[in-house]
């Protein structure tokens, strides 16, 4: 035994030795941080995730819409499959920029719409080469030849460019928007404004926790805050509201009552909506009814007794509204058990732990009806996109409550355990920056690549009806699409690899769009050009949504040994091929791939893959589902956390000290840290914290005194806590949740979700 023990120390690796992330993060800030990033150069890899950076949009999309694994494509698809390296795009349409980058501009082509290919309806980019004196133009994706429209004609230069280049965002910008025409809209018929639906359960739980008065009072004030169009004084959005138990409450808020009226559907089997005038309304109009409705609905329920809910018919009676009103739209919905009432949709309570680690573990993650896959369907024909504020106490299986919400395009929010005093802040940011976000409805993406490779599989929240159109009923700023490429033929060194995403949707205002974001690759026939252009964020990011793909249909075992080895290979496939001969035992990692072992490894601990004793079927599957359409700065930040030493802060700065690596045995018991993984932010504090510090921050005289129940740290007239506060502040501002702060005192155990 002792001779076992000693063989383990021996072959333990020194943490130390391991290539450093914080390292990496470093240097890459020092190397990018104060010059802007010009995309004008073919294949050009972009700063991490992790450094600020700006943008320059000079033909290729901006990093913030498209982030590549490599940005130089093997040229054949045997040098692909040799190195194992998932060729993939990870793609978020609609990302908010930074105040200092313009957004991408609209481009209107008149009544005959954007000018494309004629063959492969690629639309007008930067790389369409024009020729005959600018007659005709070769399509750079397909190299079909296309007239050029007469009302589009304009001159070349002596290089061969148009001499209007610098004037045409979509001949000079890698990132744009058409106008779209009534030929791109749905029956040949411009949108109608969208809708939102705020659908409130008013069981006993959700009155007696003070939910139900909570978002009452919230949508008094947040109703004014809804998007709208650049340039409108006031937000098209029409609003409606419906209240739900074991049965529906519609309510009519025409602006011509005195009150509002409520009306009951109690036959949740044949779902319907009764009435069609005054229940989406304009704000405007129906403010004073409104508001009278949402001060009476917590007092209407305040004395109810009903324990049971329904689901599936929420989701039918708003999907139906959207559809008498002949528009697109998203519902909000509040719920907070597992449907258990007689209605379509039923569930029943099937949670089970001893399946975990047997080959029946992936029904954990699969709805357990089919009815909820058919409904999103119907939603997403609609425009219907669902946002799910989720409040439980007790399993409510979202693996089947998430699909709607997923197949839409919508997110799960999901606060265990809520209460008020301790919940409400996390919970109202949430809903605040959920309901005022850029929005579009009823988006189409389509994925155009040129001759050589094509899509082959994505992964995020939305619905496919055919292999090639990714089906949104909703699309927001924070919602992302990868995307893998397979080859078809071989790419030339030459031409390299041409990207096309374009997205039609329904902006916030009624009006029909494309955005079109554009990036051209190089293409290598040799492993190491390869291998010196990837960005292991963005593989990290791809691998994760691959393997929790996997989960639904393969045990986690087989998940987990599937990632190790495809990563083993690359690296395998580095070492023969592109390093110079080293002996058996030592570790050889590309570069920009060195890390690799340390971030597969965080991916491999997470509770989708590993789960610990005290992880929910519930949590594991809410996980699951956030992740697949996260970018990849916030997969990043959630698989290795950003760890700061708070006594490190100077106080005179606004500069962050330096990082440490996260890991248990870099704590100190004199230190007090924050971690954040863009879901919670830790407070740390180590049992020898000096007690000025404890003072200070907590305005408490010792360490004893801290109570880990604290959500948020006391505002203390002093320095130091003033620039944890403002830490803390920024922090939340770059994660698109709002973080609750939870303290851990160094003897802790931490057992809280």
């Amino acid at each position: 035994c002792s001779s076992d023990l000693q063989q383990k120390t021996r072959h333990r690796i020194d943490p130390d030795a391991i290539p450093s992330p914080i390292q990496v993060i470093e240097d890459d800030k020092n190397n990018h941080g104060s010059d802007p990033f010009i995309t004008g150069v073919r294949g050009q890899v972009p700063p991490l995730v992790t450094t600020n950076f700006r943008v320059q949009d000079q033909g290729n999309a901006s990093p913030r819409y498209i982030r590549c694994t490599s940005y130089n494509f093997p040229a054949t698809s045997d040098m692909a499959k040799q190195s194992q390296v998932p060729l993939a795009a990870v793609i978020k349409p609609l990302a908010s920029l930074p105040a200092d980058e313009s957004p991408p501009c609209l481009v209107d082509h008149g009544e005959t719409g954007p000018v494309r290919c004629n063959r492969c309806k690629a639309y007008m980019c930067p790389y369409m080469q024009f020729i005959e004196g600018g007659r005709r133009f070769q399509c750079c994706f397909c190299s079909f030849i296309t007239e050029v429209p007469p009302h589009y004609f304009q001159h070349l230069d002596h290089t061969g460019k148009r001499v209007d280049y610098y004037e045409k965002p979509e001949l000079s910008k890698g990132s744009y928007e058409f106008l779209a025409t009534v030929d791109y809209c749905k029956n040949n018929k411009m949108p109608n404004p969208p809708a939102f639906v705020f659908m409130i359960d008013v069981s006993y739980n959700a009155v007696k926790s003070g939910l139900v008065s909570l978002i009452c009072e919230e949508l008094k004030t947040l109703l004014d805050y809804l998007p709208k169009e650049g340039g409108m004084d006031e937000s098209a959005i029409r609003v409606g509201f419906v209240t739900y138990n074991k049965v529906l409450h519609f309510y009519n808020v025409k602006s011509s009552l005195a009150q509002p009226q409520m009306m009951v559907v109690s036959d949740v089997s044949d779902m319907f909506v009764p009435l069609l005038d005054g229940f989406l309304v304009n704000l405007k109009e129906s403010r004073t009814v409104i508001f009278s409705l949402l001060e009476k609905i917590p007092e209407m329920f305040a004395d109810t007794r009903e324990t049971e809910t329904v689901f599936g018919p929420v989701i039918q009676a708003g999907l139906e509204a959207l559809k008498a009103a002949d528009c697109a739209g998203k519902l909000f919905i509040f719920h907070t058990s597992l449907p258990i009432a007689e209605a379509p949709g039923k569930l029943k309570n099937r949670d089970d732990k001893k399946l975990i680690g047997t080959d029946k573990e992936k029904t954990l993650f699969q709805p357990q009806t089919s009815f909820y896959n058919n409904l999103a369907k119907d939603c997403v024909a609609q425009g219907c996109s669902v946002d799910l504020f989720l409040f439980p106490n007790q399993y409510l299986d979202v693996a089947t409550l998430g699909v709607v919400p997923h197949q839409t395009g919508g997110s799960i929010y999901k606060y265990t355990f809520f209460q008020v005093e301790t919940d409400s802040e996390r919970f109202l940011n949430d809903l605040r920056r959920d309901v005022q976000k850029e929005v579009g409805f009823d988006a189409v993406m389509r994925v155009r690549t040129s001759t050589g490779i094509r899509a082959t599989d994505f992964f995020g929240a939305f619905y496919m009806s055919n292999t090639t159109d990714v089906e949104l009923a909703g699309l927001d700023t924070d919602k992302t699409i990868t995307v893998e490429f397979k080859h078809d033929v071989k790419l030339s060194e030459e031409n390299g690899a041409l990207l096309q995403c374009a997205v039609l949707y329904t902006s916030c205002g009624g009006q029909r769009r494309l955005r079109i974001h554009n990036l051209s690759l190089n293409s290598c026939t040799q492993l190491a050009d390869l291998y010196r252009n990837c960005e292991t964020d963005t593989l990290i990011n791809y691998f994760a949504k691959f393997a929790f793909r996997g989960v639904m249909n393969n045990p986690t075992k087989t998940v987990r040994d599937t990632l190790i080895n495809q990563c083993a290979q690359i690296l395998a496939c580095y070492r023969k091929n592109c390093a110079s001969p080293s002996s058996a035992g030592q570790l050889i990692l590309p570069e920009c791939m060195k890390l690799i072992p340390v971030y597969l490894n965080c991916v491999l601990k997470c509770d989708v893959l590993q789960p610990g004793a005290d992880v929910g079927t519930d949590d594991r599957s809410y996980v699951r589902q956030l992740i697949s359409s996260m970018d990849v700065a916030e997969t990043n930040v959630f698989f290795y956390p950003r760890l700061l030493p708070l006594t490190k802060v100077d106080l005179d700065s606004d500069t962050l000290p330096t990082a440490i690596r996260s890991s248990e045995e870099r704590l100190s018991k004199g230190e007090m840290y924050l971690l954040e993984n863009g879901l919670n932010i830790f407070l740390w504090v180590g049992a020898n914290v000096q007690q000025t510090l404890i003072q200070n921050l907590f305005g408490l005289s010792s360490f004893s005194q801290i109570d880990c129940s604290m959500t948020a740290l006391p505002s203390l007239d002093n320095p130091f806590s003033k620039t944890i506060q403002a830490i803390i502040a920024a922090f939340r501002a770059q994660r698109s949740r709002y973080m609750k702060l939870m303290v851990v005192k160094q003897v802790d155990k931490i057992g809280r979700a």
